[in-house]
């Protein structure tokens, strides 16, 4: 979906309040979904992946920041959705829609393209878009359970920590997804579809067979993140990663497999460890590797556009076999 034709949609009434509830609706689905699956650390509860603020992020850079309200509406359902509505909600749901919009001016601030093809846009969405930016809306969420009286002072960082990655994780994995899907172009031919299923059959496989295995075997993931990203680039990488997370984050609430027989805390860090890693490994190389096709590619168009206006040049030389 171009930005383009969202920009054109929101110059109509019409379109506008279609866009902001479509958005919501996207939101509050993705954060039903970050749900499921849930960590407690020193009595707090916290999703290790949060899709909602990559899906928050990802609707700025397309839409424009005109499109805030579709989000603070869906943080509102998702929040109705566990609990009734108190005056300390409004707390969680500014934090919230605060941090996705200063990811959003931050990128802008540094020229991000949506394309994601230049390693400087790769490193501001890891740095400005999820590190920095979701600093905000985890402070909120902490403070307002140490000032409610949820949580105890001594359990402050932990919780912070959970939540802070949590929020970072989605925009690590599902923003750069959904940016890159936009770019997708069908159908592939024969041999690409063939090694994309290939591909998939073979993470499909190993990913459950690693993050479920009592020996530790999670490295074993790399290698197919690289496959991915070298032969389909940030689609490939991006999915795969994501994949192995859900898969990750099931044997982690589970406590089963590598995070067997540790204590709540270390179950977070182990998780957060392995998700973060492996989502940097995933966009940063999908980055480099897409940066050096494009310039090979316009190195490429130079060189035949060079290679026209030499044939041009020559066909007019007389001392070529021209008109005598």
């Amino acid at each position: 979906m171009a930005a383009v034709v969202g920009f054109d949609d929101l110059r109509r009434p019409a379109g506008y309040a279609l866009l902001t509830l479509a958005v919501a609706g996207c939101y509050f689905a993705a954060g039903r979904l970050g749900l499921l699956r849930e960590l407690v650390v020193e009595g707090a509860v916290f999703t290790p992946i949060y899709p909602p603020t990559g899906v928050a992020v990802a609707a700025l850079l397309i839409f424009g920041l005109r499109i805030w309200p579709g989000i603070a509406l869906g943080i509102l359902f998702v929040i109705m959705s566990l609990t009734s509505l108190h005056p300390t909600a409004l707390v969680v749901l500014a934090g919230n829609t605060v941090a996705p919009v200063c990811a959003c001016l931050m990128l802008r601030r540094v020229g991000f393209r949506t394309d994601l093809g230049r390693l400087r846009d790769g490193l501001a969405l890891v740095f400005l878009g999820a590190l920095t930016a979701m600093l905000i809306s985890a402070s909120c969420g902490v403070v307002l359970l140490l000032v409610t009286d949820k949580l105890a002072s001594h359990s402050f960082w932990p919780v912070w920590l959970g939540w802070w990655v949590g929020d970072a994780m989605g925009v690590l994995i599902v923003t750069p997804l959904l940016l890159m899907l936009r770019t997708v172009r069908f159908p592939l031919d024969l041999h690409r579809w063939t090694e994309a299923l290939l591909l998939a059959a073979t993470i499909a496989v190993v990913v459950p067979l690693v993050t479920h295995s009592h020996v530790s075997l999670l490295f074993l993931v790399y290698p197919l993140l690289i496959w991915a990203a070298l032969r389909f680039r940030f689609a490939g990488s991006m999915l795969c990663a994501l994949f192995a997370s859900v898969m990750a984050t099931i044997a982690a609430t589970r406590e089963s497999g590598p995070f067997a027989d540790l204590t709540h805390v270390e179950v977070m860090m182990k998780l957060q460890a392995f998700n973060g890693t492996m989502a940097l490994t995933a966009l940063l190389l999908s980055s480099v590797i897409t940066e050096q096709r494009n310039t090979r590619l316009s190195v490429e168009q130079a060189c035949q556009e060079l290679a026209e206006v030499l044939e041009h040049l020559t066909a007019g030389d007389p001392r070529q076999g021209g008109r005598p």
